[in-house]
């Protein structure tokens, strides 16, 4: 049975087995986005839709035009770092704001399967025009492909079932994470190559340039990030 309407402020109820196949198809497609966008073949082309707006400390920023919005992707190679070790970090909930400091809360609202689940991320006042006091309630979807390669696909749920699953808090603004998520490619001598792809609608007015420079935000990120893998890699070999 699909979801109906449960009231009149637009949410609505739905089963959980619902709820499950729409979360496993509607990631399906995320996923085989997330690879295509990082595909080594085609990365670099002048075919790829991709521009370069730089490299910063080894790691490369691009964007693609996405209607109104850019689509946001970063790359770098993670040497001595297995890609079980960089998920293992980078998907660590309960340690996201050390990499984050937008970040006040991010928990786990429901678990559908062993790697399928539902989450709230909620950015407070103090946080960066683009981020402030706004939430997501979006779906993760963690998988290994044949070849090794680790996908882990995150994207909000619509907003007539994330407001039937969460209610929105009223001081926040409920934003929608178009695409996002990380694809980490196994390479030799236990190291990786990592791409981290984000398309963001935050939903209310805010001035193109604060959107647009997402990209400032995304090294930042990616830098403490990368301090908190090589930190729990020579804790382990300590």
């Amino acid at each position: 049975m699909g979801p109906s309407p449960a009231n009149c402020t637009g949410s609505w109820s739905i089963s959980e087995e619902s709820l499950r196949r729409y979360v496993f198809y509607a990631s399906e497609n995320c996923i085989q986005e997330l690879l295509s966008a990082s595909d080594s073949n085609c990365v670099g082309s002048v075919d790829d839709g991709w521009k370069v707006l730089g490299i910063d400390n080894g790691i490369e920023i691009s964007k693609h035009r996405s209607g109104s919005l850019h689509t946001f992707r970063s790359r770098w190679l993670l040497k001595s770092v297995s890609p079980q070790q960089f998920i293992t970090v980078a998907n660590a909930i309960d340690a996201a704001k050390q990499w984050d400091s937008d970040l006040v809360e991010a928990r786990y609202i429901k678990d559908l399967e062993e790697n399928l689940s539902i989450i709230r991320l909620r950015f407070g006042e103090k946080s960066k025009p683009l981020f402030r006091n706004r939430e997501f309630i979006v779906y993760e979807r963690r998988e290994t492909m044949d070849d090794g390669t680790l996908v882990v696909a995150v994207a909000s749920l619509p907003k007539e079932i994330a407001a039937g699953l969460h209610p929105k808090q009223n001081n926040a603004i409920r934003g929608l994470l178009l695409q996002s998520g990380w694809v980490v490619e196994k390479l030799e001598n236990d190291s990786c190559m990592v791409t981290y792809i984000v398309q963001l609608d935050p939903a209310g007015w805010l001035p193109k340039c604060f959107v647009n420079r997402f990209n400032t935000k995304l090294v930042m990120i990616i830098e403490n990030l990368k301090k908190q893998v090589l930190a729990c890699r020579d804790n382990r070999d300590a």
